[in-house]
């Protein structure tokens, strides 16, 4: 590790510095930072390697030991410096004055943040370790595999460790370390089917063999093959490591002779001397190995890097503009912001009205054509089943109304009282349209509110009331004009003139006329205009004709009049008289400090928000300045 040091001092430890240091400004919730995550099943002996690595001891036992993402942060110092250590989780950060306390601390920092237990929890647990006799390097250790729940632990124990380990090594900027003991088929682990999962070619996956001194005889050539990766082929290929068994901590076998052993073992033994001699083979060359990878990783992923953080800062500023910078504290400013929000939502309110687009986009108008659209269709509808309604009818009517008129007259009563029952079907579907239009209206002027007072709460509920109450008003208002309409509409009066020159009943007298000529033929006197028959089939047809002309007339001034009697008092009234209402909101000073009561949640994201830009803009300059 010397020669490490002397050769890549100066590259490697400020490339490692970089992420150490947007990791601890807590980015790494927005952007996906270079790191290696260390994986293994259960027992592997991955806490065994992190500790060979980090010279301290780590918590062991059976069972789910690490059961919180550990940030292992090592730095390598000059010889002679004293051994410093500082772990922090949450809001707290204690430095580690012993090596010796590194485990408890760590059990002390998961039980706070999982529970006292065997559960397991996302939050990050940073450890940091400098010491002249660890690498430059920082791992993520990850909780250990388990296939089966033991006492305590939810049924879904392996599920939850799973989705933990792969919300990291799923990130392309993540490597995966897989810790698998040479003794077990490495075909059949879960850490590398994971990794492989994440990583099916192998880009970025690295797998550390374990516990050599345990291989059956007779097994060692496929350990060897393995690590020369001739079985499972990854890019980033192998490292086997002997590290301090359960034995050697109980002889209380210390770290550094622990190093010494397993280089022993490797250049004594027959079949892995080769492995050994290949740079294959230790922790040392492992820490070699996992700092190159790491560097040369890290360098790669910074322009992407780069390109992350600046979006991040672009969508992090638009996002806080939507939030504003809150309400002043002088009054007169706040008495300002009032004013400009409230003119600003009264505005787009007569806006809606005319038809323009304001806020999110929000238009009305689309609603309205659609809605007269119905009524309209409606009023066809309604004039196309005249026909079978009077044939069905008029018997009816006739036996009732008919009065002193000869036969072959049309009784005038009859066709009033026909008339009046068409237009009086029209009255509830106008009067449903309209409260239709006004539940749109209400709802997109809410919609509006809620855009333009975004964070005051109060203010938003003032104006939620005033438009709910004007709405309601100005409905009642507008119903009443259109039953007046429908009252005036049931006198059935119109000028001579427009009646008679109605081309429907021109036309279709025309067209009586000829059919009567070729009938009764030539000698058939004709008193006027309008041929009046003896037959009482032509009295219907004659009776028919006077009732579809008179109700073309009467639904035309209906398809008219209906959507403008909506449209004055449900948009144009009711938009003028929230203009009104809310202005007069300037008038109460008492109030204004009320309604710019800022939203509790709207200034917590706004702190947030300042907090990520904040560290959003020191990380860059960190990557301007490396």
């Amino acid at each position: 590790m010397n020669t490490l040091n002397q050769q890549y001092e100066e590259k490697v430890r400020p490339c490692i510095d970089l992420i150490d240091s947007l990791r601890s400004l807590g980015v790494e919730k927005d952007l996906a930072l270079p790191a290696i995550a260390v994986i293994g099943d259960q027992s592997s002996g991955k806490s065994s390697v992190l500790e060979a690595l980090s010279g301290v001891a780590l918590p062991r036992g059976s069972g789910i030991v690490t059961r919180c993402p550990l940030e292992l942060k090592m730095k390598r110092k000059k010889e002679g410096k004293k051994w410093y250590g500082k772990i922090s989780y949450q809001d707290c950060e204690e430095k580690i004055e012993n090596p010796t306390d590194v485990e408890k601390k760590i059990r002390e920092a998961q039980n706070k943040m999982a529970g006292v237990g065997v559960g397991i929890s996302d939050d990050l647990i940073s450890l940091e370790i400098c010491s002249p006799v660890v690498p430059d390097l920082t791992l993520i250790d990850l909780p250990g595999i388990a296939r089966v729940a033991v006492k305590g632990q939810p049924e879904n124990i392996g599920d939850q460790i799973k989705r933990l380990i792969q919300k990291f090594i799923k990130r392309q900027e993540t490597i995966s370390l897989v810790v698998v003991p040479c003794n077990v088929d490495i075909a059949t682990t879960e850490a590398l089917k994971m990794a492989q999962e994440m990583d099916p070619d192998g880009e970025r996956t690295l797998v550390i063999l374990t516990k050599p001194d345990l291989v059956d005889k007779g097994t060692e050539e496929t350990v060897v093959k393995t690590v020369h990766n001739e079985v499972i082929h990854l890019k980033k290929g192998y490292m086997i490591v002997r590290c301090r068994g359960q034995k050697d901590i109980k002889d209380k076998v210390s770290l550094t002779e622990a190093i010494e052993r397993e280089k022993a073992f490797f250049n004594d033994h027959v079949h892995f001397q080769t492995l050994y001699d290949e740079g294959h083979a230790t922790v040392p060359k492992l820490a070699e190995k996992l700092t190159l990878t790491l560097v040369h990783h890290i360098k790669r992923s910074l322009p992407q890097l780069e390109e992350q953080i600046e979006e991040k800062l672009e969508q992090t500023q638009a996002e806080l503009e939507r939030y504003g910078t809150g309400p002043p504290t002088d009054d007169t400013e706040r008495r300002v912001l009032l004013i400009y929000k409230v003119t600003a939502f009264t505005q787009d309110a007569i806006s809606l009205t005319t038809g323009e687009e304001c806020g999110d986009q929000l238009n009305v108008f689309s609603t309205l054509r659609r809605e007269f659209g119905k009524w309209n269709a409606h009023l066809d509808h309604s004039g196309k089943n005249l026909n079978k309604r009077i044939e069905r009818e008029v018997e009816a009517y006739e036996e009732k109304y008919r009065g002193r008129e000869l036969p072959g007259f049309i009784n005038y009563k009859t066709f009033e009282v026909m008339v009046k029952e068409r237009i009086k079907h029209l009255e509830e579907p106008a009067v449903l349209r309209l409260k239709e239009i006004g539940d749109v209206v209400r709802k997109v002027f809410i919609q509006l509110a809620h855009s333009s007072f975004i964070g005051f709460p109060n203010l938003i509920t003032t104006a939620e009331a005033r438009i709910k109450s004007i709405m309601q008003q100005k409905e009642s208002t507008a119903e009443a004009m259109l039953r007046t309409q429908f009252k005036m509409e049931l006198l059935v009066s119109f000028q001579d003139r427009t009646y008679s020159s109605c081309s429907s009943l021109s036309d279709r007298m025309r067209e009586a006329e000829e059919k009567e000529d070729k009938c009764k033929g030539t000698n058939f006197h004709k008193e006027s205009s309008i041929v009046y028959s003896m037959d009482n089939h032509a009295t219907l047809q004659e009776l028919m004709l006077h009732i579809k002309s008179y109700y073309k007339i009467v639904s035309q001034h209906l398809a008219h009049q209906i959507p403008l009697v909506i449209r004055y008092q449900i948009l144009q009234e009711s938009a003028i008289q929230l203009q009104s209402e809310m202005l007069q909101m300037f008038q109460d000073k008492p109030k204004l400090e009320l309604l710019l009561s800022e939203d509790y949640d709207i200034g917590r994201k706004r702190v947030a928000l300042q907090s990520r830009l904040k560290h959003l803009m020191k990380a860059h300059t960190y990557l301007v300045e490396f």
